[in-house]
């Protein structure tokens, strides 16, 4: 993510609506377990980013579609560049439930 895209601000929304066009992909909460708990993104699988060098137990694939958000996407940003040093190629951050308008699921 460049600096512009940081002052334009995520569309999460906008990445949900793209995940769910993309076949086999995963939607990861990068939240505490707490987090989470207190109402995610329907389908979104957890995976604290204090957690993250195991996911491989969530994305065996590394050729994954895996589109990440936290809570205002800091966290999901370091989650991303981590993921992509590990050889996932297709990771995007979405940014954050900050900026999410759409259901949560508890």
């Amino acid at each position: 993510m460049g600096i512009l895209s940081f002052l334009r601000g995520y569309d999460t929304d906008g990445g949900v609506r793209e995940f769910i066009k993309t076949p086999d992909a995963v939607l990861l909460d990068v939240r505490t377990l707490e987090e989470y708990a207190g109402g995610h993104i329907p389908s979104a699988k957890n995976l604290p980013l204090d957690r993250i060098s195991e996911i491989s137990n969530v994305v065996p694939d590394r050729d994954t579609p895996v589109f990440v958000y936290c809570r205002s996407g800091s966290r999901s940003g370091t989650a991303e560049k981590i993921l992509r040093n590990m050889g996932y190629s297709r990771v995007k951050n979405i940014g954050g439930m900050l900026s999410y308008g759409g259901k949560v699921e508890r």
